[in-house]
């Protein structure tokens, strides 16, 4: 009784162990795989003028999102489809929230009779007549779009959510429209604007220049420590900003099919074999055990080689095969024939194209056709002269076009020309058509006999047993890696392997070199509990295994100089060869030519004529700023100092300016600087009212 009564006790308890664990494993995924439970990490996906967006929230748009697009498309969405459906939920809440306070702040709206006008009155937007014009005829008809919304009420709910969201893009489009439209209209060019503008294009500065590329000094002559890249670094700290990445290293190991696999994929095959030859339905038999789907009638063009190879030797019901194409076994079972409401042929040809647009040119690659046809009728061999003259990319394969039918896939002349002509051989005649002359060889004649092959394809796929040996191996490699010699070591050791390097991964990356869908790899390396060093557990990319360790790391807030380490020492060493270059002119005096003399190899004089400031190109010193301001600082007859330009150390010497003609009017000017900045006014105001919101993407870390 003792006993019973203690179990009454501890009976409440029991229950309330069982309940939180089934709730925590109902709900563990979302509370505790997120850190969300008890405190634990944020779990907000970003940020957007300092209003928050929670996970919760972003994924309710996310699948708002994709239900939409399933609907439109009748599919489901791929990984790859997601990806870009997220990008178009958190593009859709900086418009909700960063363009909504700008709108507001203006005053803009769209009235409800604005939008009715936009979906069936006079000015229709652009999106509506897109989707409702008609595909057949190419005219948009507003009839069917007030007939359809007549029928709104009665069409299943999901199309009438997708409508309601339809509608209610179509009004934050017109919203950034008129937004981006008065933002256009306020660019304004002044006079001043025009006249500096007009100038610039026209006025014109003959010069003489000496110039000493830094290429004339071999990199490896010039060193460069650490202290002068940071020293440059600090001095220029606004041109380099910091960015979050990850370099990384790895090994993979590839999970392919093992000999055990192929042989036990051909030994069920064999089995295959003998079900699809005693099966009175094969065609279901067939479809129901192939890995691969294949139509039961093809033509003889349409079969792999080696089963039109067996063509000759087809008996009705027989199973032939097994046939290896790539990683795929097929067996077919031949059932007979019919005919075609299409016939196919196979055919080479050598296409000569008019080298221009006129009689002459026509007449010419005629004659040239000719010519050829008159060769291979003597005797020369065809598929050399098409590689040696087509200009068609068949060219390379002598010409030989495949298998076609005669439903519109080639051009019409040249279709009647090979469907025309019985048997194989050489067409006697030259044929012309929009391309140009074609010499045709008919190499498989002409039929419509389709054959009816009940196929089953079997990929060798790599068993469980080899899956896991893989990952096995994988594992052991992972664990046995502690750290980053450990890693080494063990890639040292194993020959197997070759260590690959990812730099400068960025958080939002799912490609890591040639792997795809590398999220989780990215993830983990980005983790903040990752640091330099660690080593990652086995991670399934693909058909393969990964063990990557982090070497590096780059962040936004802290720039170093191995962020930018090869544009760095490209600046610095130009630096340290410009005065090892100035050094050795010395104090220049004398004509160009003497000082250039003086100097050495390296040093070019060189004379240039009708320069200007808008686009100044100086011959071999390219388009330099700073060397055309000189110049045209300079007063005619006089020369620079030695300076250091964008690519060597130069000396500029004024000969003659040409002030740009007086005009009285600048209006020409004035339109088109007002035309480039009004092309150009929604690309920025995109960039700054995002950078007004400062957002903050954390979406990474979440997919």
């Amino acid at each position: 009784m003792a006993l019973i009564n203690k179990i009454r006790e501890k009976s409440g308890v029991a229950v309330a162990v069982i309940a939180i664990s089934l709730i925590l494993f109902i709900v563990g995924g979302d509370l505790l795989g997120n850190g969300a439970l008890f405190g634990g990490r944020d779990q907000n996906v970003g940020e957007i003028a300092g209003q928050k967006i929670s996970y919760q929230e972003f994924n309710a748009k996310v699948d708002e999102a994709r239900a939409a697009f399933e609907q439109q498309t009748g599919r489901p969405a791929t990984e790859q489809d997601m990806a870009q459906i997220r990008d178009q939920a958190w593009n859709q809440f900086i418009l909700d929230i960063a363009y909504q306070n700008e709108y507001e702040a203006l005053g803009l709206g769209v009235t409800p009779a604005e939008l009715v006008d936009m979906v069936q009155g006079n000015y229709i937007s652009p999106a509506i007549r897109q989707t409702f014009t008609n595909p057949q005829t190419g005219v948009f008809d507003k009839n069917v779009v007030i007939n359809y919304l007549k029928n709104l009420k009665n069409l299943p709910p999901e199309q009438q959510r997708a409508w309601a969201n339809f509608e209610k893009n179509l009004s934050a489009d017109r919203m950034r429209t008129k937004y981006e439209s008065l933002m256009r209209q306020s660019v304004y060019a002044t006079t001043a604007e025009a006249k500096r503008e007009y100038e610039a294009q026209n006025t014109r500065a003959d010069l003489k220049m000496l110039y000493v590329p830094y290429y004339t000094i071999a990199d490896t002559t010039v060193k460069v420590t650490d202290s002068q890249l940071q020293d440059y670094l600090d001095k220029h700290k606004d041109e380099y900003k910091g960015f979050d990445s990850r370099t990384i290293q790895y090994v993979t190991f590839s999970i392919a099919s093992s000999k055990e696999d192929s042989a036990a994929l051909y030994d069920q095959i064999k089995k295959l074999a003998r079900g699809l030859a005693s099966a009175t339905n094969d065609s279901s038999y067939a479809q129901m055990n192939s890995d691969v789907r294949v139509p039961l009638y093809l033509t003889a063009g349409e079969m792999p080689e080696q089963l039109r190879a067996a063509i000759p030797t087809f008996t009705q019901g027989g199973v032939y095969g097994p046939f290896r194409e790539g990683t795929t076994y097929f067996i077919y079972k031949y059932g007979g024939t019919k005919r075609d409401t299409n016939f196919t042929a196979r055919a080479s040809h050598i296409l000569i194209r008019p080298n221009g647009q006129g009689d002459s040119a026509k007449a010419q690659a005629r004659q040239r056709a000719e010519d050829l046809l008159r060769q291979i009728q003597g005797g020369a061999d065809f598929a050399a002269l098409a590689r040696a003259n087509s200009a068609d990319g068949s060219a390379q394969v002598g010409g030989d076009l495949g298998y076609f039918k005669n439903n519109g896939q080639m051009v019409k002349p040249f279709e009647q020309a090979i469907f025309g002509f019985n048997g194989t051989g050489l067409i006697p005649r030259v044929v012309e058509t929009d391309f140009g002359f074609h010499i045709i060889k008919v190499t498989e004649p002409k039929t419509n006999t389709l054959y009816r092959v009940a196929a089953i394809g079997k990929e060798i796929a790599p068993s469980q047993a080899t899956r896991d040996e893989v990952y096995r191996r994988a594992d052991e490699f992972a664990n046995g890696s502690k750290s980053k010699e450990d890693f080494d070591k063990n890639a040292k050791e194993d020959k197997t392997l070759v260590v690959a390097t990812a730099e400068r991964i960025t958080e939002e990356a799912s490609m890591v070199n040639a792997l795809t869908d590398a999220r989780e790899l990215v993830r983990w390396a980005f983790d903040e509990d990752t640091k330099a060093g660690d080593v990652s557990k086995a991670i399934e990319i693909g058909d393969q295994y990964v063990v990557a360790t982090v070497t590096g790391k780059t962040s936004e807030e802290k720039v170093t100089v191995d962020d930018y380490r090869q544009e760095l020492t490209q600046k610095v060493r130009n630096q340290l060869k410009a005065e090892q270059i100035m050094q050795k002119m010395g104090t220049p005096s004398g004509a160009l030519e003497t000082i250039a003399a003086k100097y050495g190899a390296g040093a070019i004089v060189e004379t240039v004529t009708d320069v200007n400031l808008a686009n100044g190109f100086l011959k071999s010193a390219g388009v330099d700023p700073v060397a055309v301001g000189k110049a045209f600082g300079l007063k005619p007859g006089k020369r620079s100092k030695p300076f250091a330009g964008e690519t060597g150390i130069l000396i500029v010497e004024t000969s003659k300016v040409t002030p740009a003609p007086a005009i009285a009017d600048y209006s020409l000017y004035k339109n088109l600087l007002q035309q480039n900045q009004s092309s150009r006014a929604g690309f920025f105001v995109n960039e700054a009212i995002r950078e007004k919101a400062n957002i903050k993407d954390r979406r990474a870390k979440f997919y």
